[in-house]
């Protein structure tokens, strides 16, 4: 595989990675595009088959690892296993796009280590664990045992972030949406001058 850009943001649940990449996507003039993920956990709300993640069942997924589909995966928490399937970033990348991640941290350094020299791995960090429950009880979209292995899982995920090229402070969101327009544009650009 060989292609574009690269683009990863990553962060616990609730850090506002995920406000970041859709604003990022908004941008025209970084010629991005979303990889969407594959997973086996149920779908939640409204979300769509191949617009959200390409939803499936534990055994496809397993499957599709057996076949060395992914560029990486991972079982998030037990049966639920989240992946980037490599032909998704073939068709961006055939598409003349900079593939732009909103993936758990494990998954976004083992795609850094793969592509270090087209990769821009980005840790969002949010103000703290405690503002981070706050948030993920606002979703309304999970359990307090959900939410709560969440927030257990962020304080091993804010040890990684030094390992990322870049962190950023998500404390005020239009500070931390501008920081990502300008480490995102720079990042495109070179190869270019």
């Amino acid at each position: 595989m060989k292609g574009g850009k690269l683009i990863i943001f990553s962060a616990p649940s609730g850090s506002g990675k995920t406000t970041i990449v859709r604003h990022l996507l908004a941008q025209p003039e970084l010629n991005l595009a979303f990889s969407v993920s594959a997973t086996s956990r149920p779908r939640r709300g409204k979300e769509k088959n191949k617009e959200h993640y390409y939803f499936m069942s534990v055994s496809e997924f397993k499957n599709h690892i057996k076949n060395d589909d992914f560029l990486e995966w991972e079982e998030v928490y037990r049966d639920n296993f989240y992946g980037t399937l490599k032909s998704e970033v073939e068709r961006l990348w055939a598409e003349g796009k900079n593939v732009i991640f909103d993936i758990d941290v494990v998954g976004g350094l083992r795609i850094k280590k793969k592509f270090p020299d087209q990769t821009l791995a980005v840790f969002v960090k949010p103000p703290s664990v405690d503002e981070l429950k706050i948030r993920l009880k606002k979703r309304s979209t999970e359990s307090e045992d959900k939410i709560n292995m969440r927030v257990a899982k962020a304080s091993v995920e804010l040890a990684t972030a030094p390992q990322f090229d870049k962190i950023i402070k998500n404390y005020d969101l239009d500070v931390a949406l501008q920081e990502a327009i300008d480490l995102v544009a720079d990042f495109v650009s070179e190869d270019k001058e």
